[in-house]
Formats: structure tokens, sequence, C-alpha cells
């Protein structure tokens, strides 16, 4: 893959420093010890784990506290504060520097917009480093200091789950929480900076696996990357818990989106859990999907219980869509590595 440095406004290009960074449309060529296939595929089991978090099940689903979502808010603030000040204490590091784009991905700022407008001028004072969380956040610090080339696991599982999903987690929350069509409470996932996410992806991707790393490196990073998929699924079990004690009444929305919404701008065939997602639906039963709705949507007009092949055709649909929720679930948190 080529990369140009160009003042023209080319539409597969991201802005830095005042310049477009166009990455050609070609896919990259990767190997099986690339960095990102090694996290890719060295993540699966945290991955599988991560998405069976109730939280992230609710979620998903629409069933959202306001509460919850302002403390995870309130999470990410304190973990992206941490991240990106270990990043910009270490940005001229030479396994750092490749993958510096301040202008492009830091959320801190982002967050900051986003707690204001739940909590008003005054949030800083409301909110505050929780049990949770602070793992997570004392990790990034330790790995700052003493081992700088762990913050490249760390930015990649972050940013590019972020830059993975994001919009379609935006609009469950958006229409769930009744939040502004305008975006105010979902700046975080507004990446302003970023003109194409895949092409942002693509050579995000090609600086972190042309980093000169040996194999025992990228193992390490590999170890690091779960390790942030545990400290996340604890800051999930925190609000799961916190969620317990809170008298909220929530409405359960299901998807919140189409079929079509889903599947705009991701091909599930490249996600790595899907095979085995439909491995896991094979014996479903009910012809509805997880949204219990999309059915219903579907050019098939519904199940006919005496009507053998629209049966058959609505228990596929219902295979395929019950896989896609699945296995897009952890994606559209933003805690997954790119599947495209």
């Amino acid at each position: 893959m080529e990369t140009k440095v160009t003042s023209e406004p080319i539409p597969n290009g991201v802005t830095k420093g005042g310049a477009r960074i166009v990455v050609d449309d070609d896919e990259d060529v990767l190997s099986p010890t690339d960095l990102s296939e090694l996290l890719a595929e060295g993540t699966k089991d945290s991955h599988e784990k991560a998405e069976n978090c109730q939280f992230v099940k609710d979620f998903l689903r629409g069933r959202i506290q306001r509460e919850l979502f302002k403390r995870g808010t309130a999470a990410l603030y304190f973990v992206y504060s941490a991240m990106e000040e270990e990043i910009e204490k270490n940005k001229d590091h030479p396994l750092i520097a490749p993958i510096y784009f301040p202008t492009e991905l830091h959320r801190r700022e982002a967050l900051g917009r986003d707690l204001e407008y739940f909590y008003g001028e005054d949030w800083e004072s409301q909110i505050s480093l929780t049990a949770g969380t602070k793992p997570y956040v004392d990790r990034i610090y330790e790995v700052g200091e003493k081992d700088p080339v762990l913050l490249v696991a760390h930015s990649y599982t972050r940013y590019m789950g972020d830059l993975s999903g994001g919009q379609i987690l935006k609009k469950v929350a958006q229409r769930a929480l009744k939040l502004p069509s305008t975006g105010e409470g979902l700046n975080f996932y507004q990446f302003e900076g970023i003109h194409s996410h895949k092409g942002f992806k693509q050579l995000y991707r090609s600086r972190m696996n042309e980093l000169e790393l040996d194999s025992e490196t990228k193992e390490r990073l590999v170890d690091e990357s779960n390790r942030a998929f545990g400290f996340n699924m604890m800051v999930f079990t925190e609000l799961e818990e916190i969620g317990k004690t809170i008298k909220e009444e929530v409405q359960d929305t299901g998807f919140g989106h189409s079929h079509a919404e889903i599947m705009e701008g991701g091909d599930i065939n490249k996600c790595p859990y899907y095979a085995a997602k439909m491995d896991a639906f094979s014996g479903v039963t009910n012809h509805a999907s997880p949204s219990g709705s999309l059915m219903n949507q579907s050019g098939f007009g519904g199940c006919q219980e005496n009507d053998t092949c629209q049966t058959a055709l609505c228990q596929v649909q219902s295979l395929v869509e019950g896989a896609l929720w699945y296995g897009f679930v952890f994606q559209e948190l933003g805690l997954a590595p790119e599947f495209q």
C-alpha cells in the first residue's frame, strides 16, 4: 500500500498536520506474522468472554440506563486521559511515532464535551476514578513509564475498535436515551479529523505492521491487548453491579436500527468470529431474530408454519442475523480490533 502526502482534497484521505494523508484503495497484503493479524488471532478468547458480559448484552439491546451511560463515559474519560497523556510523553519513541495521530484519534476532549452535556459545567467535580477503572488507568501509566512499546497494544485495541463500530452504537444510545440528533452526549464517536474510517484503519494497520519488532515483543503486545480486554471487563462488571442498585426504568428498544443499517460499511464475512457464532446459532428454533423485529422488516414478510419453504427461509435469516448481531457486539462497543 502506497502512502502519499498532498494538499489536494482527496476523499480517502485523513487530515494530519495541515496536509492530507492518502491511502490507496488497494487492500493490504497481510502476513500471519503481521502484528495486526497476531492481535486479531491472539485476542479471540478474550473477545468471546467480553461479549458475554451482561452489561454488553443489555447495552446492545437498547436497555441502557442513562446514569450508567454517564458513568461509562466518565470511565472512558479517565482511560483515554491516561492513554493519551502517555502517548504524548512518548510521541518521539521510535515505536510510537509512526502511529501518533493526535488530531485524528485522541478522544479526551470529545469525552469532556460529552461529560459537560450530561453533568453540566462543573462536571469535573462530579466524576471520580472508580475502583473498577483504576487498575486499567494504573496499568496504562505503568507501561507508559516503564515499557512504552506496550502502548501500541492499548491504542490499537481502543482506537481501531472505536473506528470499527461506533456509528451503530451511537444510534442505539441516541434512540434509547433520546439524545439530540445533533450529537450532544455522543462526541466520543465522532472522529472529525478522519474522512474515511476504512482508509485510516488501513494506514494505521500498515504503520503498525511496519514497526521493527521481534517475535517476543509481538507476543508481549498480544498479551497486553488481552490484559486490556480484561480491564474493560472489570469496568463493565462494575457498571453492571451499579445498575442493580439504580431505580431507573429502561425500555427494551431492540436494535434501534435496521438490518440494512447494520450491514452498511461492514462485511460480516470479514469478522473472524462470524463462523463461531454461526455454529452457536445452529440450534435456533425461534424464527425471530435477537431484536424480535427484524423478520418483519425483511422481504419474507413473516413465517407461516404450514409453509415449509417460507419457514426455512426465515430460519436461515434468523441464523444470519443472530450471527451478525453477536459477531459485531464487542466491535460496536469499540473494543475489538477492526474487522475490515
